[in-house]
């Protein structure tokens, strides 16, 4: 499972000109399912995620998690975090899970952050989306549960 976390001081994804999810301080979390992944990359993943200490303190340090702030989440599919570049130019896709099941994880996924998180906003699995947001840092964290 890959995830783009981005520090956003607000986000928002639009579907067909409307807006479907928007948040304030907090993450927007761009997820992958690879083939393999299962619920426990899933709770790994997110447990990362919610504990990581990337917001500043009153002193300016990056001491205080999602949680220490009460910050708002934002999830977006993002099948594309598994395209393979290396040959021609034309990426590929086939290291991303089948959308059936990256869609459950994906679920189950956002089902793991509401049971944390206050204000959990979404966009939709497939769909084609405009995502829109003020990077606070910027701050972007890309994680690979391969490598936590």
């Amino acid at each position: 499972m890959r995830a783009v976390l981005q520090r956003v001081k607000e986000a928002n994804v639009t579907i067909d000109g409307q807006v479907v999810g928007v948040i304030g301080q907090g993450y927007l979390i761009l997820l992958g399912v690879g083939p393999h992944d299962t619920e426990a990359q899933v709770e790994t993943l997110w447990n990362k995620i919610y504990k990581l200490r990337i917001f500043e303190d009153e002193v300016g340090k990056t001491n205080l998690s999602l949680r220490d702030v009460n910050g708002d989440v934002l999830i977006v599919s993002q099948f594309t975090l598994f395209a393979d570049c290396r040959k021609g130019n034309r990426p590929s896709f086939t290291q991303a899970a089948p959308p059936q099941e990256a869609e459950r994880l994906y679920e189950d996924f956002i089902r793991r952050a509401r049971a944390d998180v206050p204000v959990v906003a979404t966009g939709r699995f497939g769909a084609d989306m405009a995502v829109g947001l003020i990077n606070d840092g910027p701050f972007t964290i890309c994680l690979d549960t391969d490598a936590l």
